[in-house]
């Protein structure tokens, strides 16, 4: 536990997302949640859970804090639970150990806990401020506030395009556009994820692994490619190591049963949604919640990124900004679909967090959906 001195309660709250993070890719379906604990303007413990059936952040903050935590304060980016699941709650926890204040980043969405666990705290004489960085816990925790309230998985659309907004130059030639850097985050993103989704018109051209590499690695995620024809080469590295590495062909029943069973033969599983041309990507991400998909980082191309955001299915864009200018008329970007027919109606990105991966830029935001679209 390092000895860190703040002044403010943000301060505080900031140090327990950083905590959180740190959880991510472990603790999947469970929420990643950070805690500090602090007595006398110094964090004297700090946790976060750590993987999934393990304890609570709130119970390994205050094992750090050396147990005995009378009159210290609680920041905890989520409202402590109150029920018995795979830990016992840890509302109980707080208060056997003597903690007099609980700061909350957000209120938990789950049903069974949703302000139930701040009323048990204040009931048995704890004061409970919510709200502080509320903003950031509530981004931090989207992916399970999802899955708890709709059993969806949280899909994350991530690209890489130069700019002037091109994905790749009109002869096709896309390697590399983003820095070194910028793919090893995207890396680092796979390793955090349920699956990681492409077209199979990218699978077909790029031939990808889709693999964490160069990163810790805190989850596999499972290749799903969207086929509708089933068009993927059984000598492809996708199906070469399907046996190794989940690969997940979602097709229809357009798809020639030659190519069906060649491609169950190298061990890919296949998934059928939709009976017309195309795969019905809605059906698909219901089918994935319910198979226990939490979390999707949909990498392209443009087709499949096109339809993820006309179905309304994106959740979170990630889109990596290079300091190179492709031009071309037949230049495609990265997003294609039907799109918005004015920019009244087009998809905003929520309080957009930026940042700076060496020479690139990194655009980050929730997706947010127009009310009504025209010609849908």
């Amino acid at each position: 536990m390092a000895d860190k001195n703040f002044t403010t309660d943000e301060a505080f709250m900031r140090e327990a997302l950083e905590l959180a993070e740190r959880g991510r890719g472990r603790v999947e379906p469970n929420p990643a949640v950070g805690a500090v604990i602090v007595k006398d303007g110094r964090v004297v413990g700090q946790g976060f859970h750590e993987r999934y059936g393990a304890e609570h952040a709130e119970v390994n903050a205050i094992r750090d804090a050396g147990g005995s935590c009378a009159g210290c304060a609680l920041y905890v980016t989520l409202e402590p639970c109150c029920t018995q699941g795979k830990q016992p709650p840890c509302v109980a926890a707080v208060l056997s150990a003597g903690i007099s204040r609980v700061v909350v980043g957000c209120i938990d969405q789950n049903p069974k806990h949703a302000g139930e666990g701040i009323r048990q705290l204040r009931d048995n004489g704890v004061q409970v401020d919510i709200g502080v960085c509320e903003d950031e816990c509530l981004i931090a925790h989207a992916p399970f506030f999802k899955w708890i309230g709709t059993q969806l998985p949280f899909v994350t659309a991530k690209w890489a395009m130069s700019a002037d907004g091109r994905t790749a130059t009109g002869t096709g030639d896309s390697h590399w556009i983003s820095g070194e850097a910028s793919r090893r985050r995207v890396h680092e993103l796979r390793g955090r994820v349920d699956g990681v989704v492409i077209g199979v018109g990218t699978a077909i051209a790029d031939d990808p692994t889709l693999t964490c590499r160069d990163a810790e690695v805190r989850r596999v995620a499972a290749r799903i490619i969207v086929d509708s024809e089933a068009r993927l080469r059984p000598e492809s590295k996708l199906a070469r190591t399907a046996k190794e590495i989940p690969v997940i062909v979602m097709t229809t029943t357009a798809a020639p049963e030659k190519n069906v069973k060649a491609l169950s033969r190298a061990g890919c599983r296949i998934i059928q949604c939709g009976t017309g041309g195309s795969v019905d990507l809605k059906q698909m991400v219901r089918k994935l919640g319910e198979d226990g998909f939490c979390n999707l980082l949909v990498e392209g191309g443009a087709t499949l990124l096109g339809g993820m955001f006309d179905d309304r299915l994106v959740d979170r864009a990630m889109v990596f900004v290079a300091p190179i200018i492709l031009g071309g008329e037949t230049s495609p970007g990265g997003i294609s679909g039907m799109g918005a027919p004015v920019v009244s109606e087009g998809m905003r990105l929520l309080k957009p967090r930026i940042e700076r991966i060496e020479d690139d830029v990194l655009l980050t935001g929730e997706v947010v959906y127009p009310r009504m679209r025209r010609g849908r």
